[in-house]
């Protein structure tokens, strides 16, 4: 099946997670308004904060590294390398758990080139199998758990509550 119907939806959700919601002219899916995303609520997270684990659970920093890698796994199945899915160790992705301020930043900036060339590729039309397709569509979904579980891990990466964004939007009605 061809993914033509469904690419631009695809892209343009992932693209909401990583970057943020978009601007007032146009709708948010899966953001509250105003929310800046996953990329910038890690960049402003110190390595510190990113390398705390509660109660015994993963660190933000695991969950980046596991979504890294997870997404880097879809872009070489996208740019043509079947073999990438036999030679996956989802147990490597969570060995992260502790970074520096220099593995931090070398993570974050991991993470934006594979979401990037993710979301370039969910914006391509292929063909693909029933498989793929599951693969494809589970990987939005894989991103949002993992995007909400860092924001139950420390409140400072998370967005504007709903609240927040309906006085956000009654204070730029009144400005008009």
């Amino acid at each position: 099946m061809n993914t033509s119907h469904i690419s631009d939806t695809l892209s343009t959700l992932v693209r909401e997670l990583v970057r943020g919601s978009p601007d007032v002219s146009k709708p948010t899916y899966m953001l509250n308004r105003g929310d800046r995303g996953l990329l910038y609520a890690l960049d402003n997270l110190p390595a510190s904060a990113a390398s705390v684990s509660n109660a015994g659970g993963p660190s933000i920093a695991a969950h980046t590294d596991h979504v890294r890698y997870g997404l880097s796994l879809l872009n070489r199945w996208a740019n043509g390398d079947p073999a990438s899915w036999k030679e996956t160790d989802w147990t490597a992705s969570w060995k992260k758990s502790v970074v520096s301020d220099a593995e931090w930043r070398t993570l974050r900036d991991e993470l934006r080139r594979e979401t990037e060339a993710w979301i370039a590729a969910l914006g391509t039309p292929r063909e693909v199998s029933v498989a793929e397709l599951r693969f494809i569509t589970g990987s939005v979904a894989h991103l949002a758990y993992h995007f909400g579980a860092i924001r139950q891990i420390d409140r400072a990466t998370r967005g504007p509550t709903a609240e927040e964004e309906r006085q956000a939007e009654a204070r730029l009605r009144s400005e008009r």
